[in-house]
């Protein structure tokens, strides 16, 4: 997980970054003791998790929380306070948490797991990559509007969680086709309809686009070809994406690894 850290009390930051920096769940931690510059980090980078003091100086916690979650709707806001009376405001917000300070390492790694735990129970999608790509919600294939649509999703969970940007995309999606401002105009509209497809089933967090790079986050998804790569299974029989020609590399991979 990405996280940052927020509060105006230098002491008081360095004692949360501290904190949030013992936890192996963590690979980064960012620092800033103002909301301007918080916000501008997460306009540029990602931010899974946020812990934020809330009496701050400018927009204050509260108001950094809703900016964050605007830019990262799937980022988990945690309060770190000394304020118990503003509880009922952070929740109002349907926060992940909220520690009262001093904040310590054990208490952010209870903060973790918690989120760990919602993150598991977000999984709905069952993507199968094996044989042709097909998604399922609830058992039953998930209906795409337009193929191409469908096909963009497939781009991107063949990278595994990775990131493209639009132009690489469209290099698979339109493959013989050079007119790049066409492509791209179809691009937009492609990844919208993509996009409310995956909203119908509450699933949209699925799906990120992070500074110029789209990807999938893959923790929230049951994928064959996923767990094939981390695992060794389930068993590969030789077909992959078999609807599509761009992912004949893959499928030599795969023949190559099992």
């Amino acid at each position: 997980m990405k996280a940052i850290a927020v509060d105006d009390e230098i002491y008081m930051l360095e004692t949360l970054q501290e904190a949030i920096s013992e936890s192996s769940d963590i690979e980064q931690t960012a620092a800033f003791s103002s909301c301007s510059a918080a916000i501008a980090y997460a306009e540029e980078n990602t931010v899974d998790v946020a812990f934020l003091d809330i009496n701050m100086r400018g927009m204050g916690g509260l108001g950094l929380a809703e900016k964050l979650m605007e830019l990262h709707p799937e980022c988990k806001i945690i309060f770190c306070t000394g304020h118990e009376e503003y509880a009922v405001s952070a929740f109002k917000l349907h926060v992940s948490g909220y520690l009262m300070k001093p904040i310590t390492a054990e208490a952010i790694q209870k903060e973790i797991d918690h989120i760990k735990g919602l993150k598991a129970t977000e999984k709905m999608l069952t993507i199968k990559c094996f044989g042709n790509f097909e998604v399922l919600y609830d058992g039953a294939i998930l209906p795409f509007k337009r193929k191409k649509s469908k096909e963009i999703l497939a781009i991107l969970v063949d990278r595994n969680g990775a990131g493209m940007t639009a132009k690489q995309i469209c290099a698979l999606l339109f493959p013989n086709d050079t007119n790049d401002a066409k492509n791209m105009v179809y691009f937009r509209q492609l990844m919208l309809d993509l996009r409310k497809t995956l909203s119908t089933i509450h699933a949209e967090n699925v799906l990120k686009h992070d500074a110029s790079y789209y990807r999938i986050d893959t923790e929230l998804v049951k994928c064959d070809y996923v767990s094939f790569l981390e695992t060794g299974k389930p068993v590969f029989h030789g077909e992959y994406m078999a609807q599509y020609s761009w992912a004949e590399e893959t499928c030599a991979m795969l023949q190559y690894k099992r």
